[in-house]
């Protein structure tokens, strides 16, 4: 994966096709060269020391094979 691309999905629902920008154009608006659609690109997700990505929930453990 390189790290100097930005890889995201056109919105518009009859192109979908995967877009690669440049990390420069974060927080802009670039257009979709396929279909023509503008496209807000997400600007750089701010880390802050306290703030760790969030895992998925747990499934909760079901007992199995014991009627009693």
């Amino acid at each position: 994966m390189s790290s100097g691309l930005v890889r995201m999905i056109c919105p518009n629902l009859s192109c979908r096709k995967v877009l690669s920008v440049p990390q420069s154009a974060r927080g802009k608006s670039v257009r979709c060269r396929h279909c023509g659609m503008r496209i807000q690109v997400p600007a750089m997700p701010s880390m802050s020391p306290g703030s760790e990505i969030s895992e998925p929930p747990q499934q909760a453990a079901t007992e199995t094979g014991k009627n009693g």
